[in-house]
């Protein structure tokens, strides 16, 4: 073969390696952009009744509401009773139980967090090609620096690791101890000092959408800290301009406070929305909205929230601590109240399956996908649910089908002296629920859903309303039956019962035994729980007043 008939072979196989490399490349850009952007948005101790699409007049929420209501209310969601708990099930797709994080939650002086074997929701949207950012709250662990966000699959972090701040000057007081907690990425970072939370993350979301690259979708978590409490020498924290929106509706004034911090959670929606329509990005996009927990009302935590009509708080494995309020919006999602039962570990099959991604990669998890319930109509696959088996609350309950079993509650511990197991929150209102319709056709998040075709109808909005409202459900002329979880477990069918008010473990006995052998059944497949025991190394005196991942610098 001559000198020249060799470069000619060499140069034509060379054209077609590199034709082959601009296809593949082609279809990768082609694929990445049909696979929709999805953004998470996370309230911190939000109350069922603290939504005007569950019914609530007394707090208008026009633009979550816009977002429910032309999406699907998600009526039949369970969460676990606590922040770090639900995070890590989000995030893993496996019950709090199965990764450690069964009890309480991780605080400042922690040594540990999230297991570092997990791989976790950001990591797998990267592998499909996402952009990845956290946005706020983390709560998973911060001790050393393979436990924060950009180093398990975020490509940036804007905000605070710990469980809460106060909401201006976003110091944590934790485990005993004060000290600041801003990050960006790595870096602390002061320039937010001053800055209303809310307000900064809202801002800092929608420069991350407004900076996105158009051939790459996003992945986008908002972890607000509304409407958890800020600090303890301030719990109750909102721009006064909010606040007085509520000045001749609700008279007492912990609760008007509270009213305006949801209120500026609604405006975070609505600016968030806005900002993706504005990018040509909505039309393409999957929003989620939803509390990470239960309200805490009545000045349990300092807060002042309402789960009405259901039962318990926060921390509680009652209705009130663990069926928390959310929605899911897209273009592809059936219209309408779901009562399909969802858990929080769901949320990564689901999301993945909706981004393209095979569920079958995910391994042994306990979430199971309801993108094809949501999207198709399929029969949910999720029949039961385990809320939580704490061996130190000694408590638990479990759920299959309409029926749900509890044992054990939080009053015998030091910080919960009484049993916080009744029905708290209960505020009137003269304003009904569809008073508040103009509102909500006017909202921001409605403007930027009739920018792409999609409009709310007043008459489909009313019925909405009335079906995601289950006070409807609360039969109140049935008589109540007490229970004493202390002693024995209490039966309730929740379908017909959801305010949990009759106790029928005595007419159902043999289901009551069906019931805990189901029980055992999860609990002989738990893990041990991280260790939580305090270490004064980590307080913020010993690192200029900040929490910081102490154990790199030991």
């Amino acid at each position: 073969m001559s000198k020249f008939s060799f470069s000619n072979k060499i140069m034509s196989q060379s054209r077609y390696v590199l034709l082959l490399l601009c296809v593949v490349k082609v279809v990768g850009s082609v694929e990445n952009l049909s696979r929709p952007n999805i953004i998470f948005i996370l309230a911190d101790d939000a109350g069922w009744n603290d939504f005007s699409f569950h019914g609530s007049a007394q707090i208008p929420t026009p633009n979550i509401d816009a977002l429910a209501f032309s999406g699907a209310v998600l009526n039949n969601y369970y969460a676990s009773p606590l922040c770090t708990p639900s995070r890590g099930a989000i995030v893993t797709g496996k019950h709090p139980i199965h990764i450690g994080l069964q009890h309480y939650v991780i605080r400042g002086d922690t040594a540990t967090g999230l297991p570092l074997s997990e791989k976790i929701l950001p990591e797998y949207m990267r592998e499909l090609g996402y952009s990845t950012h956290l946005v706020g709250k983390w709560h998973l662990g911060h001790a050393e620096r393979v436990y924060s966000p950009t180093y398990r699959g975020f490509d940036s972090h804007f905000g605070y690791w710990l469980g809460y701040q106060d909401y201006y000057d976003h110091t944590c007081a934790d485990a005993g101890y004060w000290g600041y907690d801003f990050r960006k990425n790595m870096d602390v970072v002061y320039q937010p000092f001053g800055r209303y939370n809310t307000d900064t993350f809202t801002q800092e979301s929608v420069q991350i959408i407004q900076e996105q690259p158009t051939e790459k979708p996003l992945f986008l978590m908002v972890s607000h800290t509304a409407p958890h409490t800020g600090s303890d020498y301030n719990p109750l924290q909102a721009p006064q301009e909010n606040i007085d929106k509520f000045q001749d509706s609700i008279e007492d004034e912990n609760r008007r406070v509270y009213a305006a911090m949801v209120d500026k959670l609604d405006e975070s929606v609505g600016k968030i929305v806005a900002a993706l329509a504005e990018k040509e990005m909505l039309n393409n996009t999957v929003i989620i909205f939803a509390s990470d927990n239960g309200g805490a009302p009545e000045g349990y935590n300092l807060n002042y929230g309402s789960n009405w009509p259901l039962r318990g708080v926060k921390n509680t494995l009652w209705e009130g601590g663990t069926r928390v309020a959310a929605c899911i919006w897209s273009p592809n999602i059936l219209n309408r109240v779901s009562s399909d039962m969802m858990h929080v570990s769901d949320w990564l099959p689901t999301l993945y399956e909706a981004a393209g991604g095979n569920v079958t990669n995910l391994g042994q998890i306990d979430g199971v996908s309801l993108w094809n319930t949501l999207t198709k109509g399929e029969p949910s696959p999720r029949h039961e649910l385990l809320y939580n088996i704490d061996d130190v609350y000694n408590n638990s309950a479990v759920r299959f089908e309409s029926w749900k079993l509890v044992q054990g509650n939080i009053s015998t511990l030091d910080f919960a002296p009484v049993p916080w197991d009744g029905w708290y929150g209960h505020y009137t209102h003269n304003t009904t629920v569809t008073d508040l319709l103009p509102q909500i056709l006017r909202s921001r998040v409605a403007l930027s859903l009739q920018s792409i075709g999609f409009s709310l109808e007043a008459e489909a909005v009313k019925q909405l309303q009335q079906a995601a409202d289950i006070r409807v459900r609360c039969n109140e002329t049935l008589p109540e039956i007490t229970c004493d979880p202390y002693t024995r477990p209490c039966l309730f069918n929740v379908l017909e019962d959801p305010c949990e008010k009759r106790n029928l473990a005595n007419e159902e006995s043999i289901l009551v035994e069906q019931m805990l052998a189901l029980l055992k059944s999860y609990n002989d497949t738990a893990r041990e729980m991280i260790d939580l025991s305090h270490h004064p190394e980590a307080a913020p005196v010993n690192w200029d007043f900040v929490w910081t991942n102490w154990k790199d610098y030991l």
